[in-house]
């Protein structure tokens, strides 16, 4: 990180008078000092003589508000205050994957540099070497975003060093291959030195080329939503649900099985004994497209709920901008932000410290504003350098005591192209995944639709519209049912309400627990829904050949409910010959 050199080891060098200041005021993050010199919004701080790092929030009339990013316990009026001229940044480079980041990147695993204030790491005769090969020559011609080098053994995932934003021009120096320091400098180009990590401001989104339509789709491996509503690479989901739903575990298993090449997943604000439960279940994972750890893929933020609120503001967009730098390499990247209600928290803790004029439920009036902002880093993009990837967004929101017509909620649907809102009644019904059929929706759905028409499956926007409708009237008729009781319905009507339970629970329904259930392929999916489409239409025949409901509705249909746990996660033939056996054995039902 910028902000903090490395003090334990070193005298801090006497500072000029340039940009110095003095603490006026501490209130809990939020301090006040005045200054001498330029200061400008967003600029990093360093607070009294442990240096702890602050942002600065608002300039008046030689004052500036700071934000801190770690506890001011100790800090007091009259200590300094130093202004560093830069925004808060991220480094970028080897030593990611597989790492675990407080909300300011640094690291939270080692030899404990991040418990002492002020310290972004570890020394540097500490920290790690890593194999670079270099890909152009000394003269060639380079312009931004082209790839200068490679960093092996970095992990499963194949890093590249780019020609830096804004940079291009005649390479005059490259390393040869061999062995260095994450801060080595590689390559010159131009005159700019390009160092295998750079640091970025994490507020500032990292050009692209061009933005994509694209109707690929990222298979998450969730039945109901893979099948009912999709996402597409480079698109933007909201899941909103009460305590108790099944958020962190949908988030969770997502992340686990979704075929991005990168996960970053940002604890912004959870407990600590979920984001202990979420590292834990990573590190044991075994990666089934490499054979490895999943962890080895991933990078994990870890903000908790007893973090420095401050920081948890800023978590959000060092997961957004950590996820940027591997889509630059041309790779498909999921963000997985559990929850931005608590990042909406502390924005709402921060403007009431500020005096701010509060709006609905004392949010500050820019909050649609800064989910807006969030949402937009999602895409899918041709890179500076002309390689395609893509950052797809989900973010978890917990409304109040359920509530979804909450400002965080209300806003975040206006915003993102996907909703998967979790029912309680499902969750409580032990229905996995709790998604509601009914109060979800997809705008990716039509693409995707016209992708898998040109690819791989023709039926499939048939297939999930067939399934929706039944669904719905299935909703429909229940309320009827409640009423008047199944009996009093028609035939054709109960053979409705039948097929719905058939396709709740043999196609939406998964276990998080299961080997083989757990995660579905897309072919195991569409066979499952296949089948048992295929069933409830001859239920419909036989109640209109005139077989009694009742007897129709007395039929086992446990074979083929439980397909989906007899079938591996890819195993179409499975299902397909279960589905086959049913239907021999209602073609006997006279």
């Amino acid at each position: 990180m910028t902000y903090a050199p490395d003090t334990r080891h070193e005298s801090r060098p006497a500072p000029e008078p340039e940009g110095m200041g003095r603490i006026l005021r501490v209130t809990g993050p939020l301090i006040e000092a005045e200054y001498t010199g330029g200061a400008a919004m967003y600029d990093l701080v360093e607070l009294g003589e442990p240096g702890l790092p602050g942002e600065v929030v608002a300039i008046r009339e030689g004052v500036v508000t700071v934000q801190a990013y770690e506890y001011t316990g100790g800090l007091a009026p009259g200590m300094p205050l130093r202004l560093l001229g830069e925004p808060l940044s991220a480094p970028l480079g080897p030593g990611l994957l597989g790492g675990i980041y407080d909300g300011l990147l640094r690291p939270l695993t080692g030899k404990g540099a991040w418990l002492v204030p002020g310290v972004a790491s570890g020394r540097a005769d500490e920290r790690p070497t890593w194999r670079f090969s270099p890909r152009v020559k000394v003269g060639a011609s380079v312009a931004e975003g082209d790839v200068l080098g490679e960093i092996r053994e970095a992990g499963p995932v194949p890093l590249l060093v780019l020609v830096p934003v804004g940079h291009a021009g005649r390479v005059e120096r490259i390393a040869e291959e061999g062995h260095q320091r994450a801060d080595a400098v590689v390559a010159t180009v131009a005159g700019t030195e390009v160092r295998m990590t750079t640091d970025w401001p994490v507020r500032t989104p990292r050009p692209v080329r061009e933005r994509l339509d694209t109707g690929a789709v990222l298979n998450t491996g969730q039945r109901a939503i893979d099948l009912l509503f999709p996402v597409a690479l480079g698109s933007t989901v909201a899941v909103p649900g009460g305590f108790g739903t099944g958020k962190t575990v949908l988030l969770q298993q997502i992340a686990k099985w979704c075929d991005a090449d990168v996960i970053v997943y940002v604890g912004c604000g959870e407990r600590g004994n979920e984001m202990a439960d979420v590292i834990d279940e990573f590190a044991a994972l075994k990666d089934p497209r490499t054979g490895g750890r999943l962890a080895d893929r991933t990078v994990i933020v870890a903000n908790t709920s007893n973090m420095p609120m401050m920081a948890r503001e800023a978590s959000i967009y060092t997961g957004a901008t950590v996820a940027e730098y591997f889509r630059d390499m041309g790779l498909d990247v999921v963000v997985i932000a559990d929850s931005t209600s608590r990042w909406a928290e502390a924005l709402r803790e921060f403007a009431s410290r500020t005096g701010a004029l509060p709006a609905e439920e004392g949010y500050p009036a820019g909050l649609a504003s800064a989910i807006a902002a969030f949402y937009e880093r999602a895409g899918a993009v041709t890179t500076l350098g002309g390689r395609r990837g893509s950052v797809t967004v989900i973010g978890a929101v917990s409304p109040p005591g359920g509530d979804m017509a909450e400002p965080v909620t209300a806003h975040t649907q206006r915003f993102v192209r996907c909703l998967w809102t979790l029912d309680r009644e499902l969750a409580y019904a032990r229905h996995y995944p709790a998604v509601s059929w009914a109060g979800s929706f997809s705008r990716d759905a039509e693409a995707i639709g016209k992708h898998h028409a040109a690819s791989d499956d023709p039926a499939w926007t048939a297939r999930r519209a067939r399934v929706a409708d039944l669904l719905a009237e299935a909703d429909r008729l229940a309320d009827l049912v409640d009423l008047v009781g199944i009996a009093a319905l028609p035939p054709q009507e109960r053979m409705s309400v039948l097929g719905g339970r058939i396709v709740r629970e043999g196609v939406l329904q998964q276990s998080a627990l299961s080997e083989r259930d757990a995660y579905s392929g897309s072919e195991k999916t569409a066979a499952l829904a296949e089948a048992l489409l295929a069933v409830v239409d001859r239920c419909r025949e036989l109640a209109d050949s005139g077989v009694p409901a009742t007897r129709i509705e007395e039929i086992d249909f446990g074979p083929v409910l439980r397909a989906r746990e007899e079938a591996g996660p890819h195993d179409a033939a499975t299902v397909q010959a279960l589905g086959a056996t049913m239907l021999a054995r209602l073609g006997e039902v006279s």
